[in-house]
């Protein structure tokens, strides 16, 4: 499936910010909990970039059917699919920290992370990108 320009360029920024943060990650911690905060960040901005294409896929499939209340219904089910994708994750993380000694991924990495999407929505909005149809 083909992203729109809009999609491309939340992808680009999530990419961006989550540079940004592990930069930043780097700077504060200054030791080999690091990488581990890096781990997090990557994870976590890897799953925002699958919940791009995710909605990017619900909104096609919803404008290609022909009954709204089904749309409607298929719209609130891939919504709750993401959260709990994101839910289970974070899950998995802090699973991963309580458990596995040393831990390799970093519990605030992975939620500075999960705020990557957001950052890229409100980049991408403030760009008023054009889409060609």
């Amino acid at each position: 499936m083909k992203l729109s320009r809009t999609s491309k360029y939340m992808v680009l920024m999530i990419g961006v910010a989550a540079l940004v943060i592990i930069i930043g990650g780097a700077i504060y911690f200054r030791s080999v909990t690091s990488l581990y905060f890096a781990f997090g960040v990557i994870l976590t901005s890897a799953l925002n970039v699958l919940k791009v294409y995710l909605l990017e896929r619900t909104i096609q499939k919803t404008l290609e059917m022909n009954d709204p209340s089904s749309g409607k219904n298929y719209v609130k089910l891939q919504y709750l699919l993401r959260y709990v994708l994101t839910g289970v994750v974070l899950l998995g993380v802090g699973l991963i920290t309580v458990y596995v000694d040393p831990p390799f991924i970093n519990v605030w990495g992975a939620v500075f992370g999960i705020f990557t999407l957001q950052i890229s929505v409100i980049i991408v909005r403030h760009m008023k990108i054009e889409e060609q149809t």
